[in-house]
């Protein structure tokens, strides 16, 4: 099960209370949302870290830690979803978040000639930014949203799905019998 190994290699509230340059912190992290696996925290979690991970901003670890000790969503996943975004997927994330903003602002998208130099982005950084702002942020909006709905309905009907599983399982117990449970 997904829970039990995300539990096992989890950083614990003590870990961060026993890390000396985090132990400032400790005050912040007594929330037990920041540390269960439920469905609430997880589903925020993915909210937050799919949030973070889209946005074109450096230091998204960060963001991601602070939102998540402000709406009390698991912190490790929440942190760990920021890696969605790493040197080998940012470049189509990043392309497609400024695609999706040029067609926002109805602006003309630049040439594929683009080359990856100081003078080309010093000439062209606003005609990069907006679009590539604009698109990140709906980008990561819509996103995440849509892994929060989706998170929170697949944790609702696997819990349903266990349970009914547990009833079938009582039906073959006759009624007179008592059964033995761990």
């Amino acid at each position: 099960m997904p829970r039990k190994f995300i539990k096992k290699h989890m950083p614990s509230e003590q870990t961060f209370k026993d890390h000396q340059s985090l132990r400032w912190l400790s005050r912040y992290l007594k929330h037990p949302s920041l540390w269960h696996l439920n469905r609430k925290s997880v589903a925020r979690a993915f909210l937050v870290g799919i949030f973070c991970a889209l946005l074109p901003i450096p230091m998204q670890m960060l963001l991601a830690a602070f939102l998540a000790i402000i709406i009390r969503s698991n912190l490790a996943i929440s942190v760990s979803l920021v890696w969605i975004t790493n040197p080998i997927t940012m470049p189509p994330i990043f392309y497609f978040s400024y695609k999706v903003g040029t067609f926002v602002l109805g602006s003309q998208a630049l040439d594929h000639n683009m080359t990856f130099s100081y003078a080309y982005l010093k000439t062209h950084l606003v005609a990069l930014l907006w679009p590539l702002l604009t698109g990140s942020l709906i980008c990561a909006t819509v996103f995440s949203v849509i892994f929060y709905v989706a998170i929170n309905r697949f944790w609702i009907w696997h819990v349903r799905n266990n349970w009914k599983k547990r009833t079938k399982d009582s039906d073959k117990y006759p009624a007179n019998c008592e059964r033995v449970t761990a």
